[in-house]
């Protein structure tokens, strides 16, 4: 059973390393962002929950973001492990997941906040499949419109150079204390995520030791 948290600041590129790394050895994908937006879909009470705290111009509490972690956990459905996406965000977490749980690795994949920013403010989304773009990767043939549904592209609303730059300074002061803790532990194993999706998964599965010669 293989058991990894992966982190990287938002535009590393960690979804679409999960996602291969899920479906190579059958992995669950554990993301929480996913977790909380098919709850605000479904109008769930937890998705009440979060709402009433966002009006109240609140933060998603430490001991909610745990609850839905260890909920998902206790499904078990993750036969050949799981790996855990956009948790820990803080220390706090962190020491609650270390006292309940034990973990493989930590993959954290490693890219420059200039990198970040080129990335994030490339990205456009399908106003009508939903399909996501990146005017550095993947252009659409036509601009601004999608290849498969043809409805118009548009940037994201968080996609701004200010709200880009909040993100990079609240990862970093967030990030540090978590990472420090799993390096006291010897779990952390750093990637670089400047490379072509394919080199980073390489560098991964051989840092992890699941790439055999």
């Amino acid at each position: 059973m293989r058991k990894y948290i992966i982190m990287g600041v938002q535009g590393c590129g960690k979804g679409t390393q999960a996602k291969m790394l899920c479906k190579a050895y059958e992995l669950a994908h554990i993301s929480v962002g996913d977790i909380f937006r098919w709850n605000i879909a479904n109008h769930t009470k937890l998705a009440a929950r979060v709402q009433r705290l966002i009006r109240q111009g609140e933060l998603v509490s430490d001991e909610i973001v745990a609850d839905v972690v260890k909920s998902r956990l206790a499904e078990h459905d993750w036969n050949f492990g799981y790996i855990l996406d956009g948790f820990p965000r803080n220390a706090v977490q962190a020491e609650f997941f270390l006292e309940s749980y034990d973990i493989d690795a930590v993959i954290h994949i490693v890219v420059p906040d200039d990198v970040v920013r080129e990335r994030v403010l490339s990205r456009r989304l399908c106003t009508g499949c939903g399909l996501d773009y990146n005017l550095i990767h993947h252009r659409p043939r036509k601009k601004d419109v999608c290849d498969v549904c043809g409805a118009p592209l548009k940037q994201r609303a968080d996609d701004t150079p200010s709200a880009v730059a909040d993100r990079l300074q609240t990862y970093h002061e967030k990030t540090a204390p978590i990472l420090d803790l799993f390096r006291r532990k010897e779990l952390v194993l750093e990637v670089d995520g400047t490379q072509p999706a394919e080199g980073v998964y390489e560098e991964i599965q051989t840092k992890l030791g699941l790439k055999t010669a």
